[in-house]
């Protein structure tokens, strides 16, 4: 066969295959089923969204609430004795052991002044 006869068949097949006009059915049933499982799936998450987590969060913010609560309620006659401060702890060596300063100075970064030693009162 020659080169311009093969290539001339190549053409004509190119045109003369079979269109895919009636896509099997069996593709849009699983797609369809795709569907239907993600829609039930993503319905299952939201109600266990609403219905279990938000609740559980209010309810552990509650318990936590009560916890610190009686937290604090242990520590207000120390604070009282030690006229409006608590007592500081004992100067172990260990405690508040700083090799080479913070960036933003000698407290960390989340200091609170009521429960933390100030490290710039001693350095003075």
């Amino acid at each position: 066969m020659s080169l311009l006869t093969r290539s001339s068949l190549r053409a004509v097949s190119r045109f003369t295959r079979p269109l895919a006009t009636n896509a099997p059915s069996e593709y849009f049933t699983q797609l369809n089923a795709l569907r239907e499982h993600a829609a039930h799936t993503a319905d299952l998450w939201r109600k266990i969204s609403f219905y279990v987590a938000f609740p559980a969060t209010f309810v552990t913010c509650a318990w936590v609430y009560n916890v610190e609560s009686e937290h604090a309620a242990h520590e207000e006659p120390l604070i009282e004795e030690n006229n409006g401060t608590l007592p500081q702890p004992p100067p172990y060596p260990y405690l508040n052991r700083r090799v080479k300063p913070f960036p933003w100075g000698s407290n960390s970064l989340f200091f609170n002044s009521k429960y933390n030693k100030d490290m710039d009162k001693e350095d003075e």
